[in-house]
């Protein structure tokens, strides 16, 4: 199996490339008779990691992980990602995707295993993440053909295909709710997710988060803007992740960026 030439880490900070590369290595060696590719998306692709991106990691594999299998990535994952690591590092969330499950494309496609920082108190706990219908692999998809970053495995173009821009949308749709149910813990991560959705919606382009926050400001209220600005800073460093005095603004920004979401959809239907 191919490993990527060095200059496809480029970008990475020293924490993240030695993340990524331990990641590599864990994959590698639970499921490497499995695995086709591990390629990088998220922030990572898309102009550089900010201070409050997570490192995205998408594995395609040939054949059906087991249930050992994803137990021993949760365990192996636990101290590589986030906080809690040692030493703390950046959050990871690898996904895992059969190819067949996506290669032809179709909606919704599922996912084998998702790691992410949010369900850690579920991990420790003993859960583990099994396979499931995932409408947000479309974006991640996309976003791993547009980089072109393999990290194990051949281009991302010969192993996945490119999803319909209508599926994209649906994909967005479809996450809202999710978001909303974090909006108290995850504030500044479920703005900028929506400020992605509208724009993804409105031009089909994939933006950073601090890009769409760009492009939604010019469209928002001034009320709005200020709860938009907000999340824009603390997800580049700026600021505190504090809220306590926008209480009551950041649910009236969320309504309208998800008003202005279904305004747009409604429109291309």
């Amino acid at each position: 199996m191919r490993r990527s030439v060095p200059g496809l880490w480029i970008g990475l900070d020293d924490v993240a490339t030695r993340q990524a590369d331990a990641v590599v290595q864990l994959v590698k060696s639970v499921i490497e008779p499995k695995l086709v590719g591990l390629y990088l998306h998220g922030s990572a692709v898309l102009g550089g990691l900010r201070p409050g991106s997570d490192l995205d990691i998408l594995a395609v594999v040939n054949r059906r992980t087991t249930i050992a299998e994803r137990r021993r990535l949760v365990h192996g994952l636990l101290p590589l990602s986030g906080r809690r690591a040692r030493p703390p590092a950046r959050p990871l969330e690898l996904t895992i995707v059969r190819q067949r499950a996506v290669r032809p494309w179709r909606y919704p496609p599922r996912s084998e295993f998702q790691y992410g920082e949010w369900l850690r108190d579920d991990y420790e706990g003993g859960f583990t993440p099994g396979s499931q219908r995932s409408p947000d692999l479309a974006l991640l998809i996309m976003l791993a053909l547009q980089g072109g970053r393999p990290l194990v495995g051949p281009p991302p173009n010969e192993v996945l295909d490119e999803v319909p821009s209508g599926d994209l949308v649906r994909a967005g749709l479809a996450g809202i709710p999710g978001l909303l149910a974090d909006i108290e813990t995850d504030t500044a991560n479920v703005i900028l997710t929506l400020a992605r959705i509208w724009v993804t919606t409105a031009t089909g382009a994939i933006r950073t988060k601090d890009a769409a926050a760009d492009w939604v400001a010019e469209r928002l209220p001034e009320v709005d803007r200020v709860v938009l600005a907000r999340a824009r800073a603390v997800y580049l460093g700026d600021v505190e992740d504090s809220w306590d005095d926008l209480d009551g603004h950041v649910r009236a920004a969320a309504d309208h960026l998800i008003t202005a979401i279904h305004h747009v959809a409604e429109e291309r239907a």
